[in-house]
């Protein structure tokens, strides 16, 4: 159980913390160019240990925790186009990090978010890392295309709404409009009555009736 809860911080914190520093760590490709790169776990890994070894030798907490916040939206980058290598990468990261870890702990040992991000990338073996990662990515897509739906359902349901009102709105003013026209009507035959009903009596007036 205690594995199992490690595994989701740690997905979690990938997944979410590192959103919060996207103003930090600059952005690695556009949207994009990421679905469709191709990237070399060897490469890659190289390039993230060389930037996270300068930080250890110049004992910056502050620009460390920059750098490992790129890793982990890099792990995520990866994940898009190629899990195989997203584990691969984070296998060779994770060995530089745990081997460097008393070299991180003696300058950034109270630094909470160093060590809150070296939780994220470390706390799981990177196959689970990665899984885990490719879940959440997953649900977020399916919950992404439930929200869709349930805005295209209320667009629907609004504008149904609308033409109902507008529907029932023309049948007032149809109905108005009929009763109007037989209230006139009903006003000019009883006018017609009145005025032959006066005319007959002028006739029999002038007939002495």
């Amino acid at each position: 159980m205690k594995k199992i809860m490690i595994t989701v911080m740690a997905v979690a914190a990938i997944g979410f913390t590192s959103c919060g520093n996207k103003s930090q760590a600059p952005a690695e490709a556009p949207a994009e160019v990421v679905e469709t790169a191709e990237y070399d776990a060897e490469q890659e890994a190289t390039a993230s240990i060389t930037a996270l070894s300068e930080q250890i030798e110049a004992k910056d907490a502050g620009k460390l925790q920059e750098v490992l916040a790129s890793v982990q939206e890099k792990i995520k980058q990866i994940i898009a186009s190629n899990p195989e290598v997203a584990k691969e990468y984070v296998s060779k990261v994770q060995e530089f990090l745990k081997s460097n870890a008393d070299k991180i702990k003696a300058f950034a040992g109270d630094n909470a978010a160093v060590e809150t991000a070296l939780g994220a990338i470390t706390a799981a073996p990177a196959e689970t890392l990665v899984n885990g990662l490719m879940q959440v990515v997953d649900g977020a897509k399916d919950a992404g295309a439930a929200a869709v739906d349930a805005g295209k359902e209320a667009v629907e349901g609004a504008v149904d709404n609308a033409k109902q009102a507008a529907e029932d709105k023309a049948n007032e003013v149809k109905d108005a409009a009929k009763q109007k026209a037989e209230e006139a009507k009903d006003a000019a035959k009883q006018k017609a009555n009145e005025q032959i009903d006066a005319a007959a009596d002028k006739a029999k007036k002038a007939l002495g009736i």
